[in-house]
């Protein structure tokens, strides 16, 4: 494992192979993969942190989907690869659905967890809140983390996986307030990418207790990317590859198989 900076960017660099750019999402950190790396041995894994996100620098102006996008494909360019394979979670699904509608000829396939078009109006004042919240400093950060270990996780998790509860509340107190805030901000402006030009092959997987990539919408997106897979994993919430890390591994095993 090679840990890089590159334009900004903290990266985690693993493996040999077709090359497989991971996105974490809000609140996450390249750390969000490390769960699943054992079904990853046959790739190059690219982990970047995001911008403004975990290890990565805070960069001039206001953070966006779309300043997501570019920082990804500056990072591709820098490390010469011409396309890769995308896995993402939760906000980097959607940043992944505007990477592969603006730059089809650099995404490979799709394996999204927790997917999401776009937030629905009426959830975006509460994610404007929260990043007011952030920005309050720790005891906001403290609340937020605490939030979000209860209720994005299935009741399950909650039972039988105190671990999984642990680490979602430390990787969220990890970022930093004003860093969180803007990709909170950046998650609420989010438009959905016109996702009907997605050609590639797409795995969309989701938990039955996903309040935020609900069953019913992750079905609805199937129905617009053409050819996509899906999965519905029992027992799980928002936080795919921390609650169900052994069944994501066999999904993304059993998708690349196909390709």
């Amino acid at each position: 494992m090679a840990s890089q900076l590159i334009h900004g960017l903290a990266v985690e660099i693993e493996g040999s192979g077709p090359p497989l750019l991971c996105i974490h999402g809000l609140g996450g950190s390249s750390n969000v993969w490390t769960p699943l790396l054992g079904a990853l041995t046959g790739f190059r894994v690219i982990r970047p942190d995001l911008p403004g996100s975990a290890r990565s620098a805070l960069p001039p102006g206001a953070l966006s989907i779309q300043g997501y996008v570019d920082a990804l494909i500056a990072l591709l360019d820098a490390l010469d690869i011409p396309a890769a394979h995308v896995a993402a979670h939760s906000l980097g699904t959607v940043v992944a659905q505007h990477l592969a509608v603006q730059h089809p000829g650099r995404v490979l396939s799709l394996a999204l967890f927790g997917p999401l078009v776009a937030p629905p109006e009426a959830g975006r004042p509460g994610i404007h809140a929260r990043a007011q919240l952030a920005r309050s400093g720790l005891t906001g950060m403290q609340e937020i983390a605490d939030a979000i270990a209860k209720g994005a996780t299935g009741a399950e998790t909650k039972a039988q996986q105190p671990a999984v509860l642990a680490l979602v509340r430390e990787i969220v107190m990890r970022q930093s307030a004003e860093g969180y805030a803007q990709s909170c901000e950046a998650l609420a402006r989010a438009e959905s990418a016109a996702i009907e030009q997605i050609r590639v092959p797409t795995l969309l997987v989701t938990g039955d207790q996903d309040g935020v990539a609900p069953a019913a919408n992750v079905a609805l997106m199937a129905t617009r990317i053409p050819g996509s897979q899906t999965l519905l994993f029992e027992a799980c919430g928002h936080w795919t590859p921390f609650e169900q890390a052994a069944r994501c591994m066999q999904a993304l095993q059993t998708f690349y198989a196909t390709l």
